[in-house]
């Protein structure tokens, strides 16, 4: 996993991950079998992780805003923190399978559907609850929060510069922000938000 955040799945072989290991070509090959089996073990193993480092924590928040928003940090602290040296070991992915057609762009198409499906949940949840406007779009919204995760993870690789991150969760923020209940003004001038 960490080769392939760095390298790319693509270029990730068996000869060259025995080189990595100190171990013989062929002990590597009697495990995986095949270089697909490698690839989907590797997809497979950094799913888990990114279950574990993303989404047990942003899960662990309550329904609604709260957990989209810890969902959106949760992301920005594994890039931050260097899970894998590479950045997001699906943001890489991404850029090596996204022109490409097979069973690894097609998983990954499914993952990236997951995600955004999740975001949009828990929008749809947020503005039943009155926590955002009941006018905003879950599939917008949801776009314009992993834009800057994305971007964030691609810059903070690029640079090392964790500016990058926090650049990250204040672009998240607006975006909410943007989404936050129109306030209304009472006759006594006071602004109070809609009820729902």
């Amino acid at each position: 996993m960490r080769l392939a955040s760095i390298q790319g799945l693509a270029s990730l072989s068996i000869g060259g991950l025995a080189r990595e290991l100190g171990i013989s070509k062929s002990g590597v090959f009697a495990h995986f079998q095949s270089i697909e089996r490698l690839r989907h073990e590797t997809i497979a193993a950094a799913e888990e992780v990114f279950r574990h480092e993303v989404l047990d924590p942003g899960l662990a928040a309550p329904h609604g805003l709260p957990r989209l928003r810890r969902l959106c940090e949760a992301y920005l602290s594994y890039v931050e923190r260097g899970v894998f040296p590479g950045g997001c070991f699906f943001a890489q992915l991404l850029a090596d399978f996204d022109g490409q057609s097979g069973p690894i762009h097609e998983q990954l198409e499914a993952g990236q559907r997951g995600w955004l499906a999740l975001l949009e949940g828990q929008i749809d949840i947020a503005r039943e609850r009155g926590e955002l406007d009941p006018a905003t779009d879950p599939c917008q919204l949801a776009f314009e929060l992993y834009a800057p995760l994305e971007l964030a993870n691609y810059l903070f690789v690029l640079n090392r510069d964790p500016s990058f991150i926090q650049r990250g969760h204040a672009a998240v923020e607006a975006a909410l922000a943007r989404a936050a209940p129109q306030l209304h003004t009472r006759p006594d001038g006071r602004d109070t938000a809609p009820r729902h």
